[in-house]
């Protein structure tokens, strides 16, 4: 449904076109509901966002800085955002952006950006001649990390910090969506639906899901496989049972299949791989491997002695799914959410330190925040801090982006 006052939207917003892919993201903030009441009603919602969204792909990282590059546009973007006499101001950024549903604007942009990346990825592999699309055991095609993110500065009226859940893809580095919990522990609800509306936007047939041991769950892994989607979860001591089960198989029989040595963050590591058939014997639904990963790390230029780790997965993929060096890397690329989204978003946007509190304000400021990074991802920048500066020198360049 379109927002209320959406009548005198700008005419970009109802521009709907042939190829999704193609797609105007004015199109999509369109049908975003209004909060507002119609009296007195100066600018339109998706106005509102398209002008916060412009503003947070150069960097903004507050209300007030919004406001500010939004006033210092030239006139031709003003017209193409939609916006009369004047643009929005302070004010009516922070009431529309503390009242907005983020679920429902989440639902709107990620759909969009899952959108533009599946026409991204299809065009690339038709220009590559779909090399080795037809080899046996090359692995699925897409792979998305779930976890969550805690907004240490942010607080909701009762003290509660603001916790958000959200989805990464592995390959292009775009957010796929992004719900609220009220806390760490209630993930564990929020996951379905998180991935239900992920879904309904880009159907997660043949996709891997990765997340951490707080989701190794029973009903996750079923729901899963009803949707033709796969799992890898991490086993630990939230599952006692199922993690005796896996350390018990026979591990000194099994032989290595992937290994990867590394420097990196002043260590030293080597990571290897061992994989069993799980037929039956395992209580997992639809477990058909089973991993284990040991990690042996030192200090570069140390005598200290390695440590090691030893971690346990289940996975419903098999032997003639995937093969083990790829599945080695999707075990590795779920800590992509906390480096490619989770560290950007602390360190370019400083979402730890915003003292934004108010309503959805967190919820929302990090759904802009996700659009931003991936926005720029699929424009092809690799580092998010220099794009966001290469916007902010010219406002024409956040208005293209939009399309």
């Amino acid at each position: 449904m379109l927002a209320a006052c959406s009548d005198a939207a700008p005419d970009l917003a109802n521009a709907a076109t042939v190829d999704p892919g193609a797609e105007d993201l004015l199109v999509a903030l369109g049908a975003v509901t209004d909060p507002r009441k119609c009296r007195g009603v100066r600018h339109q919602l998706v106005t509102v966002l398209a002008a916060a969204v412009c503003a947070v792909l150069a960097g903004s990282r507050s209300y007030t800085v919004i406001a500010e590059w939004a006033h210092d546009l030239p006139i031709s973007v003003w017209l193409r955002l939609g916006m009369s006499r004047r643009a929005p101001s302070e004010s009516t950024f922070r009431r529309v952006l503390q009242r907005v549903d983020p679920d429902e604007l989440d639902t709107a942009v990620s759909g969009w950006l899952a959108r533009r990346a599946a026409a991204s990825t299809s065009t690339s592999q038709t220009g590559a001649g779909q090399t080795g699309s037809g080899q046996a055991g090359a692995g699925p095609v897409r792979a998305i990390a779930i976890d969550g993110k805690t907004a240490r500065g942010a607080r909701h009226g009762d003290g509660r910090a603001v916790h958000l859940l959200g989805a990464l893809d592995h390959g292009s580095g775009v957010v796929l969506g992004q719900t609220e919990v009220d806390q760490k522990t209630n993930e564990i609800t929020a996951f379905l639906p998180l991935l239900e509306r992920i879904d309904r936007a880009c159907p997660l047939t043949g996709a891997v899901i990765t997340a951490d041991a707080l989701h190794t769950q029973d009903r996750h892994a079923r729901w899963l496989h009803e949707h033709s989607a796969h799992y890898v979860f991490v086993v630990k001591g939230n599952r006692p049972t199922l993690r005796a089960q896996l350390a018990d198989l026979p591990w000194r029989t099994v032989p290595v299949v992937d290994e990867v040595r590394g420097r990196g963050h002043g260590r030293v590591e080597t990571r290897t791989l061992q994989l069993c058939a799980v037929a039956a014997g395992i209580g997992f639904p639809h477990a058909r491997l089973a991993a284990r990963i040991v990690r042996r790390r030192r200090p570069i230029n140390s005598t200290k002695r390695w440590s090691t780790e030893t971690v346990y997965a289940v996975t419903s993929l098999g032997y003639s799914d995937v093969r083990a060096h790829r599945l080695a890397k999707i075990i590795r690329g779920h800590w992509h959410i906390e480096n490619q989204l989770h560290w950007v978003r602390d360190v370019t946007f400083a979402e730890d330190l915003s003292q934004i509190r108010t309503g959805t304000g967190p919820a929302v400021m990090a759904v802009l925040r996700n659009l931003a990074i991936s926005r720029h991802r699929l424009a092809g920048a690799t580092n998010i801090a220099a794009a966001c500066r290469d916007t902010a020198r010219h406002p024409l360049r956040a208005a293209d982006l939009l399309i």
